[in-house]
């Protein structure tokens, strides 16, 4: 590799195109690509987000529907198998959000539910933000306990 036949990679360069309104000569003088007359035509012209020339705009055009209060707490479920499987493959009896943070199953901002999918089989001692009802008998059926954090 010597430096005259250094070259930028291929795609990442691009050619600035004509320049206008430099003269008819040039091709791009008199109306320099603006076409005539009209707002777009005049210097300092500019239209508002969402503008589409007068037709109904794209976001009025959408049906909405539903709603989705600004105070809602979203929760990641972790269902009962997981969590079944994840004491038998580390050996724990002892469950809270900071050791599903440190094995990958949450984020370490996330709030966690545990909901009831699968079986329980060994007595766990669970701590998270929330039980599902079905998750709570369960995890108390067999000697565990579910505690609320």
């Amino acid at each position: 590799m010597q430096l005259h036949t250094l070259k930028p990679a291929s795609g990442s360069t691009h050619k600035e195109g004509k320049r206008v309104g430099r003269g008819e000569g040039s091709g791009k003088g008199g109306t320099a690509a603006k076409g005539h007359k009209g707002a777009q035509s005049r210097s300092g012209y500019s239209s508002k987000r969402g503008f589409e020339g007068g037709q109904m705009p794209l976001y009025r055009r959408v049906p909405k529907f539903g709603f989705r209060p600004f105070n809602r707490v979203e929760y990641i479920g972790i269902n009962l198998d997981r969590i079944q499987m994840l004491a038998e493959s580390k050996g724990l009896t002892t469950i809270t959000v900071e050791t599903l943070v440190s094995n990958g199953m949450v984020g370490k901002k996330d709030l966690v539910k545990i909901l009831g999918r699968g079986e329980i089989k060994s007595s766990l001692n669970v701590s998270a933000h929330a039980f599902s009802e079905s998750a709570q008998k369960a995890i108390e059926a067999v000697g565990g306990s579910a505690v609320k954090i």
